[in-house]
This record gives structure tokens, sequence and C-alpha cells, in this order.
């Protein structure tokens, strides 16, 4: 499984979301737009299992949490960060 296929599962798990509907969403889909609607909540649990999975903490590597902007965003910080 790739980073981003990965990462599209932490972020359906997070918001409660069918994991088919999330993986078919495209890439520049806004974590905090209308499809996904993170809220603080899920995104405190979605950085948690980002965390837990790849071992990358996105709080402490990226201050203004840009990585959270799109699935992109995310899943290109967590390949370029990940041990």
């Amino acid at each position: 499984m790739s980073t981003g296929d990965a990462v599209r599962r932490l972020i359906a798990a997070a918001v409660g979301q069918d994991e088919a509907v999330v993986a078919a969403l495209p890439e520049d889909t806004r974590l905090f737009g209308p499809e996904i609607a993170l809220s603080s909540l899920a995104g405190a649990r979605l950085l948690d299992a980002v965390h837990e999975r790849f071992g990358v903490d996105v709080a402490a590597e990226d201050l203004n949490l840009d990585a959270l902007e799109s699935i992109a965003s995310l899943s290109g910080f967590v390949e370029r960060h990940q041990r």
C-alpha cells in the first residue's frame, strides 16, 4: 500500500467516512472543505494516527499545519518526513 493510500485510510477513519469515498476524491481535495469536513477533533485524531502509523509528528514539524491543506499536501509531508 502506498503512503497516499494509507493516508487516505487514516483520513477516512478520522472523519468517519467510508474509505472508498475518500479514495475516490481528487488529490487536491481540501481536508477542511465540504467533501471531508475535517473538524478540530477529527484533525487531532488524524495527527495522532499519522504519528502512530508513520512516526511523523506533523504538529511538531509543521508549525503552520500547512500539511493539512489537502490530501496531497498531507501525503507529501508524510512521505518526506517518515522514518
